[in-house]
Order: C-alpha cells, then sequence, then structure tokens
C-alpha cells in the first residue's frame, strides 16, 4: 500500500508542474491579447471621436462663412445701388453746370479762351463754382465706393475660396462616413448568413438582403407565419447587436421593402391592390421587429408592389423571386 502511494505522489511530483506552467502559459496569453483588443479598441474609439469633432468643425465654419459671405453680398449689394444713385446725381450736376457754361438764359459776353470762366456773369459764375465743388466731391465719393466694391468682390472671392476648400473636405468627411456604414453592412450581412445558414430563399442580392415571401408569409396574407417568426427573431437579435456596434453619429436606418409579382390580389381578399399587400407585409416585419427589441427610430417601412421586379420572366420561379422582403442598411 506504501509503495502505491508512493509512486502516485511520484506522478504527480513528475506531471504537475508541467501541466501547471502550461496552464500559466494559457492565462497569459489569453490576458496578453485582451489587453491588445482593449488597447485596439480605445485607438479605434479616438480616431472616430476625432473624425466627429472634425467633421462638426467644418460644419461650422461652412455655415460661419456663408453667413458672412450672404452679409457681404448684401453691403455689395448696397454699395452699388449708392454709386448707381450717385453717378446719376453727377451726371445730373454736370449736366446742370455745362447749361450755365453755355449762358443759358444769359446774355454772356465773349468768352476768354485764357480763362473762359472770367467773362461770365459773377452769379453765374458762383453757381459753377459750387457746382464744380459738389462734382469733385461727388467724384470722391464714387472713387471711394468703386474701392469698397473692388475690396467686396476681393473678399467675396476669398470667401468662395474657402468655402470650396472646406466643402472638399467635408465630402472627404463624408464619403468616410459612408465607407463606415458599407463596412457595418458587409459586417451584419455576413453576420447574418452565418445566422440563418446557406439557403436559397435567404440570399444577398447586392447591397440588400432578401427573404423570399414564402419564408415568412402565407400566400395573400401580411400576418407573420409561425415558420418565419423563428427567422426574424435571429434578425432582430442581430439588428439589436449592430445598434450597439455602429457609433451614434452615423445616420442610419434599416429600411424594410416589401415586393409582390406581377399577379392581381384576389377580388375577395382584404386586399385593393398589390400595393397594400406589400406596404403591409413590410409594416408587418417592422411591427414584429420592434416587438424584439429593436428601435423604432432605426426601422423604415416601404411598399413597392409588382413595379420593381428582379426577374423578367413569366414562369413561377420568377414570379416566387419576385415575392420578397429586403433589407437595405442606408443611410438616414
Amino acid at each position: 500500500m506504501s509503495i502505491l502511494r508512493q509512486r502516485r505522489r511520484q506522478a504527480g511530483i513528475d506531471y504537475w508542474p508541467g501541466f501547471v506552467d502550461a496552464l500559466s502559459t494559457l492565462v497569459l496569453a489569453i490576458v496578453f491579447l485582451l489587453s491588445v483588443f482593449m488597447v485596439a479598441q480605445f485607438f479605434l474609439s479616438r480616431q472616430v471621436t476625432d473624425k466627429d469633432a472634425a467633421l462638426s468643425r467644418l460644419n461650422r465654419q461652412i455655415a460661419d462663412l456663408t453667413d458672412l459671405l450672404a452679409l457681404e453680398r448684401s453691403g455689395r449689394r448696397q454699395v452699388e445701388d449708392n454709386l448707381s444713385a450717385l453717378s446719376a446725381t453727377l451726371q445730373a450736376v454736370e449736366q446742370e453746370r455745362d447749361r450755365l457754361k453755355a449762358g443759358a438764359g444769359v446774355s454772356i459776353p465773349p468768352i476768354n479762351p485764357k480763362d473762359p470762366l472770367r467773362n461770365l456773369p459773377s452769379e453765374a459764375q458762383a453757381q459753377i463754382d459750387i457746382l464744380n465743388q459738389q462734382i469733385a466731391a461727388l467724384r470722391r465719393q464714387l472713387a471711394a465706393l468703386e474701392a469698397a466694391l473692388d475690396a467686396s468682390e476681393a473678399r467675396d472671392r476669398e470667401s468662395q475660396a474657402r468655402i470650396s476648400d472646406l466643402g472638399q473636405r467635408l465630402n472627404v468627411a463624408l464619403a468616410q462616413k459612408v465607407q463606415e456604414l458599407a463596412r457595418y453592412r458587409s459586417d451584419f450581412f455576413g453576420r447574418l448568413r452565418q445566422i440563418l445558414g446557406a439557403r436559397q430563399d435567404i440570399r444577398v442580392v447586392g447591397d440588400r438582403f432578401v427573404f423570399q415571401s414564402e419564408v415568412l408569409f402565407d400566400s395573400g396574407q401580411s400576418a407573420i407565419a409561425p415558420a418565419g417568426r423563428g427567422e426574424l427573431d435571429q434578425l432582430a437579435a442581430a439588428i439589436v447587436v449592430l445598434e450597439k456596434e455602429i457609433p451614434a453619429d452615423i445616420a442610419w436606418v434599416l429600411r424594410v421593402d416589401g415586393h409582390t409579382d406581377r399577379r392581381p390580389v384576389s377580388s375577395q381578399g382584404q386586399f385593393k391592390s398589390n400595393w397594400d399587400l406589400s406596404s403591409a407585409r413590410a409594416i408587418a416585419v417592422v411591427q414584429y421587429l420592434i416587438e424584439k427589441g429593436v428601435s423604432p427610430t432605426r426601422l423604415v417601412a416601404a411598399g413597392f408592389g409588382e413595379f420593381q421586379p428582379i426577374d423578367l420572366g413569366n414562369s413561377d420561379e420568377a414570379l416566387r423571386r419576385n415575392r420578397r422582403i429586403e433589407l437595405k442598411l442606408t443611410e438616414r
């Protein structure tokens, strides 16, 4: 008995330390990977925050510059009006001066070519002097207004250039937002494919995830069939996770589109047209997702009837393909 116990103790001494070392190494590796993941997530969040702040700053700058440009243009229009009025006044004063010089209604002796104003009557000469002073003052005002107008046009060109530059930067920032949403859409659809599996009646078509109507509804009905509730439960769970992953500043919605085939609905049914049926089915899906915890602010329902077919054929298979519910993750 003592020999057996001694052998067991010896076996523990031989193997237990090695097992403990391996387990410790595994734990340290897991801790290290978790640390790396947390650091990466932290820096990614910082980058997203910095991009959002830059985007908001660009929007504010464009708004401020647009307001200043509007004020500048309003002031320039006033300057132009003043300039036009002064030009008219100057023209009238010059005409009055020329009339007096011509001696309209006054007997004027011969004019000395060296000093044409010397031989004018004193009263007329005084009026002409006053008019000349007024003309000089008007011309100075006109010169000042023209200089102000030139400065306004220069500021206008500068503001337009700055707005154009900011607009280009804003377009780049918005394009980055679109790319982010496209990445989340790709991840979301990939997750749905994993959850729902590879099936002919549930597939991705372009930027849309497509359920054939038979998966969710009985023929001619808009109530979710029991067989389709399980699929929508998994869809709702994936959307709830998606809501937590997409940053709050990205304006997005999941659009639920209802489509039918070209055959008219039965006159004995509850729906008057394929428009009614497709809309009712889209609304039914949205309402079911809301019941399962999806935020109603992230959902949109739309009905397209038979007017957006994906298969133009007349076969039963073509008609079946056109009866569908499409999910599209898009900008709001």
